[in-house]
């Protein structure tokens, strides 16, 4: 039977608003990809990433082009060979996994030979803003074990230093969104040792990261914007000590699985990341999220209301959904 493919844009509110160092927003817009067999349907959500030059409408027409393929026998492990690695392939690989735990009626950390996942503690979220609103933030959220600091902008030494004076028992890991240079990242990664900061987030843009290697630091530096694929693995040797796994960028969870057994291997610390999104998005994480040491699925906590049945959260402990939602 032919598979029908339904794919529609949608927008969430966020609580407030959400910003980094390339800009600010006040809605998540993403996108679902819904494979339908029958009475069986698959669905996979993903967020277009517009550093990469990725829009809702361009994102939607990479998954739509993909028609005639779905008729011809397209199947999950035929992605790679239809789609580069990026949301739209995420979506539809996340759809695939969905439908065949939906038809088979076995869980997908099953079908991929996974032990069943357990909670996980998530980091949540302070966006970049003044030292004072920061420090506020931090201080509501200061109960929360895990807090992820946006900086990437002039003053970041004060910024984290009111993060750590707000919110003194939390552990904090820092992005900086690549907006460090290559004159103020030494000062930058020592006010964040002296902070306490477990582990920063690409402080150098993805092109311009080499100073890294003659870089001495006392603390984790993650690759996020400069890591895709496994292919993009290798030639971060050296510049980086962990690595953080997407599925937006991966193009879905068949790569996040194998992507993180290959940074293992080469000797990555693994932290597994999100978009701004709902729970259909982080339910596959969730997977990867098992194997990694730093866990940022907060994306749900961060919009003015979540989708049904999704994830819950306890505070900032995850837990796996229901298969009603994924998998």
């Amino acid at each position: 039977m032919t598979l029908e493919l339904v794919v529609r844009i949608e927008s969430w509110p966020i609580a407030g608003s959400f910003a980094i160092s390339r800009g600010s927003k006040t809605e998540a817009q993403v996108v679902v990809a819904e494979l339908i067999d029958g009475p069986y349907r698959g669905r996979g959500e993903c967020v277009p990433y517009g550093r990469y030059g990725e829009t809702v409408e361009s994102v939607s027409r990479a998954i739509r082009s993909v028609t005639d393929d779905l008729a011809n026998g397209l199947d999950r492990a035929g992605l790679p060979a239809c789609l580069a690695a990026g949301a739209a392939r995420n979506a539809l690989d996340c759809a695939f996994w969905d439908l065949e735990a939906k038809r088979s009626g076995t869980p997908v950390h099953v079908l991929a030979g996974l032990a069943a996942p357990k909670p996980r503690v998530t980091a949540y979220t302070i966006s970049l803003g003044t030292p004072e609103t920061m420090g506020a933030a931090a201080a509501a959220a200061s109960h929360r074990p895990l807090l992820k600091i946006k900086l990437g902008g002039v003053g970041d030494e004060k910024r984290i230093l009111a993060v750590r004076e707000a919110a003194p028992k939390s552990e904090l890991v820092v992005d900086a969104n690549e907006g460090w240079t290559i004159v103020n990242l030494e000062n930058n990664l020592a006010a964040c040792a002296a902070a306490g900061v477990t582990l920063v987030e690409q402080p150098l843009p993805a092109g311009d990261d080499s100073a890294l290697l003659n870089c001495r630091h006392s603390l984790v530096v993650c690759a996020d914007e400069s890591v895709h694929d496994r292919e993009s693995l290798a030639r971060l040797r050296g510049k980086y000590d962990a690595v953080n796994i997407k599925l937006d960028k991966t193009g879905g969870l068949t790569e996040a699985l194998a992507m993180v057994t290959e940074a293992k291997r080469l000797g990555f610390d693994v932290m597994v990341g999100c978009m701004v999104a709902t729970s259909l998005a982080m339910a596959p994480a969730l997977l990867v999220a098992q194997q990694a040491r730093i866990v940022d699925l907060d994306g749900p906590l961060l919009l003015a209301h979540d989708r049904e049945n999704g994830l819950l959260y306890d505070g900032s402990l995850v837990h796996p959904g229901s298969t009603t939602l994924w998998g």
